[in-house]
C-alpha cells in the first residue's frame, strides 16, 4: 500500500497492530520511534514490530511511502539499493516487494543521535532503567529531560518506558509457563493488576486472553 503525505504534515504518535516495513519512495520525514529518530529519505527502509508506535514529521516536499508486510529478520532502519525496483514490485505484489526489500536491505540509517534518541534506545533495550538515574548520568535535569523527550517523541519518558515494558511482556507471554503473578514480577510490573492494565492499554486484551490466543495459534500451526 502506498501512502502520500503532504508538505510539512505531522502524524501524531500512533500505533500499528501488525508488523510492517515502510519504504520511502520519494520525499523525506523524521520518524520518532522505539529506538530513536530516523531521518528518512528516498531509499530508506524502516522495519516496525507489531505494536510499535511512532510519530512522523514530514519535510517540505512531503513523502511517498510504500508499506509492505513485515519481513522476517529485518530490524530497525536501513536502506535499499534500488528503490525503483521495489516500487515496481509493490505495484504488482506487496509480498514480492517485501521479499525484494529483505534481499536488498542494508542496516544503518541517518539518525540525529541527540540525548532524546539515546534515552529512547536505552528504554527500549531495558524498560527497567530509572529515568532520573539516566538523566543524572548524562548531566541533565530530570524535569528538562521529560519536557524535551515529549517534544521529540510525543510522549513522556515514563509513558514510553511503560509501553516498552508492555511490549516486552506481550512478546514474552506466549513462552511463559508459570503464573501470571510471577510473570508480572519477572517483567518488572508492580503486580498482576498493573500488568493487566498495561497490556489492555497496549492491545485491548487481558493477559489471560493474549495467552489463550497464543496457545490457540500454536495449536493451529502444529495441527
Amino acid at each position: 500500500m502506498i501512502t502520500r503525505h503532504g508538505a510539512a504534515d505531522r502524524l501524531a504518535r500512533h500505533r500499528h497492530a501488525g508488523a510492517y516495513v515502510a519504504v520511502v519512495l520519494a520525499g523525506s520525514y523524521v520518524e520518532a520511534g522505539e529506538s530513536g529518530r530516523v531521518r528518512a529519505r528516498a531509499g530508506t527502509v524502516i522495519a516496525h514490530k507489531a505494536l510499535s508506535a511512532h510519530r512522523d514529521d514530514f519535510g517540505a516536499a512531503g513523502a511517498l511511502v510504500l508499506n509492505v508486510p513485515g519481513a522476517a529478520g529485518l530490524i530497525g532502519a536501513g536502506t535499499v539499493a534500488d528503490v525503483d525496483a521495489v516500487a515496481r514490485a509493490g505495484e504488482r505484489d506487496l509480498d514480492e516487494a517485501a521479499r525484494l526489500v529483505a534481499e536488498q536491505f542494508l542496516p544503518g540509517a541517518d539518525s540525529p543521535d541527540d540525548w532524546p534518541d539515546l534515552l529512547a534506545a536505552a528504554l527500549t533495550r531495558d524498560p527497567d532503567i530509572a529515568i532520573t538515574g539516566w538523566a543524572d548520568g548524562m548531566g541533565l535535569n530530570p524535569t528538562s529531560v521529560s519536557r524535551g523527550f515529549a517534544r521529540a517523541y510525543g510522549v513522556t519518558p515514563k509513558r514510553f518506558r511503560l509501553e516498552a515494558r508492555a511490549r516486552r511482556a506481550v512478546y514474552a507471554l506466549p513462552h511463559w509457563r508459570g503464573s501470571l503473578a510471577a510473570f508480572a514480577a519477572e517483567q518488572g510490573f508492580a503486580d498482576q493488576a498493573h500488568l493487566a492494565h498495561a497490556l489492555r492499554g497496549l492491545t485491548g486484551a487481558t493477559p489471560r486472553t493474549l495467552r489463550a490466543k497464543s496457545v490457540q495459534a500454536g495449536m493451529c500451526r502444529h495441527g
